[in-house]
């Protein structure tokens, strides 16, 4: 009786213990992987080397044979096993070469042409019957990005007075295909007649481009394709988020820092002239920031400055960096990563962390406004970039994962 007692306890203890183990937060990040992964070797290394899952989880690539419409494949698999025995995840692993970039940090200036035209309010039209406001009989807001009228696209005032001074149009309520908040929406919107040159207004304020100064974070050492922001960049009038149709890279002069505080960011001062000073183009804004390429190295690449990307794996809590030129030269800062989420699906918001380099505390505060994008390392690495800051600390700020960035 008391041996069955005691075997009884002894499988209690055990399976208590396991469930303990199994509810480690290590064990739930790892159960929260998306079901594929860029990675390479190197970086499996360093999750086996730096238990970055804990010391009783290792990872391995594996082959693995699958059979899809009657034929056979063989797919890598990144495996981890609990006590490097039992397997608890199995993830397709998407092999990548090892990836040098030049690394950024500088301030760089971004004007975008936007795919469309933003709303920037509403202009009284004076009619027969007195001033209309247009925008009071309809649903389209400011911020909105009118994509197309009666389905064809708009993207310049050129395009939208063709619309209106056709000789089939006739007054009649219009269709428009509106962008807001990343939604698709199909609105309406009924122009009027002005009084005074006898033609059809819409009575709006519309505006298509957008600029805006942000951070430089990396340069694709074979490509020269960049990265910048790490978050898109929106209308600085209206917040609202801008379809990049095209745009241009100009170098960015720092001409004074507001330092951040409770409650208040701070912001970089930062000036650029457009013309003749391009360094390059913009091709897409997106969720991870704004993507082009750079056609002119000088004053936006430090051509000395280098080091290979790492996957989100390999980050863990503890002494990172962060590389910025806010000071007039590029130097490197000391935070602490306090938060790693391995992220099942995308964000901007990947992980915390906080400053702890004093000269930066004291230039700025912490993280402040234009500072997004500024690359941030670990084990002499990059491995994401800042994109936000915390409006109650600045001392503390979001980061995105460099893996995001590279796939947008």
């Amino acid at each position: 009786m008391k041996k069955k007692i005691s075997l009884a306890v002894f499988l209690g203890v055990i399976g208590l213990s396991l469930l303990l183990l199994f509810l480690n937060s290590e064990l739930l990040n790892i159960y929260n992987l998306p079901q594929s992964l860029p990675i390479t070797y190197s970086d499996v290394e360093k999750i086996n080397e730096d238990n970055i899952f804990g010391s009783n989880i290792s990872a391995n690539i594996e082959e693995k044979t699958v059979n899809v419409g009657g034929e056979k494949f063989s797919i890598k698999t990144l495996v981890f096993r609990l006590f490097g025995l039992i397997p608890i995840k199995t993830v397709e692993a998407n092999l990548i070469d090892e990836q040098e970039v030049y690394l950024g940090g500088c301030p760089i200036g971004l004007s975008i042409d936007v795919d469309g035209l933003i709303v920037l309010g509403n202009n009284s039209v004076l009619t027969e019957n007195g001033a209309v406001d247009t925008l009071q009989n309809s649903k389209l807001k400011r911020g909105d990005i009118i994509l197309s009228i009666n389905d064809k696209k708009v993207s310049t005032i050129e395009d939208l007075e063709e619309v209106l001074n056709s000789d089939s149009f006739d007054g009649e309520e219009l269709k428009l295909c509106v962008l807001r908040n990343k939604e698709m929406l199909d609105l309406s919107l009924k122009p009027v007649l002005d009084k005074e040159d006898g033609e059809y207004k819409l009575g709006l304020w519309v505006k298509n481009d957008a600029a805006g100064v942000g951070t430089l974070t990396y340069v694709e050492a074979d490509t020269l394709d960049f990265g910048a922001l790490g978050h898109p960049i929106t209308d600085y009038e209206t917040g609202a988020f801008v379809p990049a149709k095209s745009g241009k890279v100009y170098p960015c002069n720092v001409v004074g820092l507001e330092k951040g505080e409770k409650g208040s960011p701070g912001e970089i001062k930062g000036v650029f002239m457009q013309g003749k000073s391009q360094k390059g183009t913009i091709e897409k804004n997106t969720e991870f920031g704004v993507f082009g390429n750079i056609t002119d190295k000088s004053k936006i690449i430090d051509l000395n400055k280098t080091a290979e990307v790492a996957s989100r794996l390999t980050m863990k809590p503890g002494k990172a960096t962060l590389i910025s030129s806010i000071s007039g030269v590029s130097e490197e800062y000391e935070i602490e990563i306090i938060k790693a989420n391995y992220q099942p699906s995308s964000s901007d918001k990947s992980f915390v962390f906080r400053v702890t380099d004093k000269r930066l505390l004291n230039l700025t505060g912490g993280i402040i406004q234009g500072m997004s994008g500024s690359p941030i390392m670990q084990n002499g690495k990059v491995v994401g970039a800042v994109t936000h800051v915390f409006v109650s600390d600045p001392t503390k700020g979001y980061g995105v994962y460099i893996d995001w960035m590279l796939a947008a």
